[in-house]
């Protein structure tokens, strides 16, 4: 099937059967998964015009969704945190797309400095998750996974007590921080820290159109120490409104710029969005099932591939 605004030809289940793939995994993290589609859409689909950007960000309005619904229904949507993370965000993603189209046509440089930074973050929660030692008590995240399994084998009213307290309780939200509860253990979130950091991660993300989640949420699991469980959902949710505001500027743009491919490939993105709209939505259905270690060794990955894949293109 050919594609026009790509300018590339590829069997229609292509793209859906990659996209489910990937987010199935990434989704677990609060990741969507785009920052993996890009390099395979540019490498191996040979989609290589600037459409290539808003189309991987049309992705993630399709398939977020998904995800974003079965963490609200599980009750591990942390909506303090998916507001703040959004307010930060938001502008920066439009700060960043101005910074990218005025100052950095050519953002190498800018893209060695990301790489350093998503490598330092990526070797800081590969050391945590290679010398943690075993505790004598099992972790928040160990008892909420095994509860995962226990939940998954009972049924009626054990069954239902085991989801109620495996939901996130707000306890406190204020202007500075947010105070949650999460399986009988209490985190405290500096919402003013996390808004600036949110700030930083949407003008990253506007400059070079990856989602914001695979910054967003390991920074708030191996900095601010909060369970992968809880920030998943928001995670995504701050890469869905990010998303949304790109592809808006680059169809905005475009027919300012009639020399360049810059709107999104609608069929393409769309394709693509199928495949990860079910992915999301099955990898947020088993994210309490699987282990927490599993799911930042994902995370890792991520951020050292992204890392690598930055670094690389400044050096060659």
């Amino acid at each position: 099937m050919y594609f026009p605004v790509a300018d590339i030809d590829v069997n229609p289940l292509v793209p859906p059967l990659v996209a489910f793939a990937i987010s199935l995994f990434t989704s677990m993290g609060g990741v969507s998964g785009a920052f993996l589609l890009l390099p395979f859409q540019v490498s191996v689909l040979g989609f290589t015009s600037p459409a290539v950007s808003s189309t991987n960000q049309l992705f993630n309005i399709v398939a977020i969704p998904s995800g974003v619904y079965r963490y609200i229904k599980e009750g591990r949507m942390l909506w303090p945190l998916t507001w703040v993370v959004i307010i930060g965000t938001l502008p920066g993603v439009l700060v960043g797309a101005i910074v990218r189209i005025k100052y950095l046509p050519d953002p190498k440089n800018f893209k060695l400095f990301a790489g350093l930074v998503l490598l330092y973050m990526g070797g800081r929660l590969l050391k945590d998750l290679l010398c943690k030692k075993k505790a004598d008590t099992p972790t928040t995240e160990e008892r909420f996974q095994q509860q995962g399994k226990k939940q998954n084998q009972t049924t009626g009213s054990e069954a239902a007590s085991c989801e109620h307290s495996s939901r996130v309780t707000v306890r406190q939200w204020t202007p500075t921080r947010i105070v949650y509860e999460f399986y009988g253990e209490t985190f405290t979130v500096n919402a003013v820290g996390l808004m600036a950091l949110s700030l930083i991660v949407g003008m990253v993300g506007g400059v070079y159109g990856i989602g914001g989640g695979a910054i967003i949420a390991p920074f708030l699991v191996s900095f601010f120490g909060l369970p992968i469980y809880t920030v998943a959902g928001a995670s995504l949710m701050g890469t869905f409104v990010t998303s949304v505001a790109g592809v808006a500027f680059y169809q905005i743009l475009a027919p300012h710029y009639p020399g360049m491919i810059i709107a999104p490939d609608w069929l393409l993105g769309f394709l693509f969005g199928i495949g990860g709209f079910a992915g999301m939505y099955c990898g947020a259905r088993l994210q309490r099932f699987v282990p927490a270690k599993f799911i930042k060794w994902i995370l890792v990955v991520c951020l050292l591939v992204t890392a690598g894949k930055y670094i690389w293109s400044f050096l060659f």
